[in-house]
């Protein structure tokens, strides 16, 4: 069975209209609440086959202090509440056999959660993660404080009001006919070969990222495109915005400061890729919506 894209599922309840002091408060104080520690970048799991990231509120007490709690929202009536702590807390749980600590995108890649656990994980790193980029107003450089249950960043100086940010981008399998085109980043695994991406520019659409920046990467011009679907991409925080976009060129002229290699796979490469039986080349990750968008294209 195909595995699902990764971080795309999540049953949380956001009660985004319950946003307040109030709520953040009425969770922490309820023995029943579930509990995402980030230490660091690195989420604590509960080790298991599969493990979770929904730690009982009692895991607070392996730390001698904590950063910014947020209100996630609820699972079944339960309240989930995301916590940060210093990097060095991951130490206090590696020891501890009951733990693993490991990166989200191995969690993702190698199971160690269920599925459904993975948005809520995505979620919790993606908001506290602004939490630790945005302590300082943008508008006058003084120190914010958290609020609206910790979906806000607030400055008493000059009265301003940050909101977390995500960050659009857009991801495209290129065609012509049937082969499509992939290019390949020196920090990829060996021979892997992906859809290009890009960020998506202030007044920009969503068409036009994607025949800007194929472009700018291949020298590919681009007519028709089309939406396919999105991924959370927690890293730090991103929307992927997957699209199909037909080529009206063909002659490739990549980009050496982005690219190592572009080129055209014919259907039946990107088959032997996504089965892991090429001998000269290999697709993303099953997590990755790269993945998804080839899987998609080869079934047409």
């Amino acid at each position: 069975m195909t595995r699902p894209i990764g971080y795309i599922t999540n049953p949380l309840v956001r009660h985004s209209a319950e946003r307040d002091p109030e709520a953040l408060a009425h969770a922490a104080q309820n023995p029943e609440s579930a509990l995402i520690l980030l230490a660091g970048d690195l989420p604590i799991l509960k080790a298991g086959e599969p493990g979770t990231g929904l730690l009982p509120f009692s895991a607070l007490d392996h730390l001698p202090s904590h950063k910014e709690q947020v209100f996630l929202g609820t699972l079944q009536e339960r309240p989930v509440i995301a916590t940060l702590a210093a990097p060095e807390a991951a130490e206090l749980f590696q020891s501890d056999p009951a733990y693993t600590v490991t990166d989200l995108r191995s969690i993702a890649v190698r199971g160690l959660v269920p599925a459904e656990e993975l948005g809520i994980l995505a979620m919790a790193k993606s908001i506290l993660d602004w939490h630790h980029r945005h302590r300082f107003c943008a508008n006058c450089g003084a120190p914010t404080q958290a609020a609206q249950a910790g979906f806000r960043r607030d400055c008493a100086a000059c009265g301003a009001q940050h909101f977390p940010r995500t960050d659009p981008v857009v991801i495209m399998l290129i065609t012509r006919g049937d082969r499509c085109l992939m290019g390949r980043q020196p920090r990829f695994a060996e021979k892997m070969y992906s859809c290009l991406a890009g960020f998506l520019e202030p007044g920009e659409t969503v068409e036009d990222a994607v025949r800007r920046e194929t472009f700018e990467e291949a020298g590919i011009r681009v007519g028709k495109v089309r939406y396919l679907t999105s991924q959370p991409w927690p890293f730090p925080s991103n929307i992927m915005i997957g699209c199909v976009g037909e080529a009206i060129s063909e002659e490739i002229a990549f980009d050496r400061d982005e690219l190592e290699d572009a080129r055209w796979f014919t259907k039946d490469d990107v088959r032997r890729m996504l089965e892991g039986s090429h001998e000269h080349f290999a697709a993303p990750s099953p997590i990755a919506i790269a993945n998804h968008l080839l899987r998609e294209w080869v079934k047409d």
